[in-house]
């Protein structure tokens, strides 16, 4: 049986975060689900802040590779991007920032960012779920990068008591959701691999 390969990520890098705490929730709805699940964390990335006479200089960095080249290897990605400022994070978007980059003679930029799909999701603790920084995320990655982003996404609201001792969503519609997004992503990254 065929099985989607997806990657699954937090913008935060904070201990505790909610977003991790969402994109490890993401992760083992997933795996139930049948699917090929990678689950990372950028803390492991770690990355100097995106300079174009660096890259000039030294060419990607090693982690911005590695990162790129396991993007690459996915049908699917889901990002749980946290709000600052009603905007992104600097650690999330330099990342991406850094992967966009060619790193082959003749590579487009953004080529791992095409032909594959993309899911978003935030935990938050406001009442809005981190809305605004997911309207950025989706600007940066639709626009910017010209990536296929899935329409539906799951918003954890008041995170703080939005999860249990086990790691599920206390809130039954935001379950739903997150229910329907993994479903989604799933499918439409399956279906991806039997065009190619």
């Amino acid at each position: 049986m065929i099985q989607p390969r997806i990657l699954t990520l937090s913008g935060s890098t904070r201990s505790g975060s909610y977003n991790t705490k969402l994109a490890a929730l993401v992760a083992k709805h997933l795996a139930l689900g049948m699917s090929e699940v990678t689950h990372i964390s950028l803390v492991d990335y770690p990355l100097p802040l995106y300079d174009g006479d660096l890259e000039a200089n030294q060419g990607l960095p090693k982690n911005a590779q590695i990162l790129k080249k396991l993007i690459l290897k996915q049908d699917g990605i889901f990002i749980a991007c946290p709000e600052y400022n009603a905007g992104v994070t600097p650690v999330l978007k330099n990342a991406i920032d850094w992967i966009s980059r060619p790193s082959e003679q003749d590579e487009p930029p953004g080529v791992a960012f095409k032909n594959r799909i993309f899911a978003l999701g935030a935990a938050s603790p406001g009442a809005h779920g981190g809305m605004s920084g997911l309207i950025g995320m989706r600007t940066i990655l639709e626009v910017g990068l010209g990536a296929t982003v899935l329409p539906q996404m799951v918003v954890v609201s008041r995170a703080a008591t939005g999860f249990n001792l086990k790691g599920d969503l206390n809130d039954d519609r935001a379950a739903a959701y997150l229910e329907g997004l993994t479903d989604t992503l799933a499918s439409e990254s399956l279906r991806l691999v039997s065009v190619r």
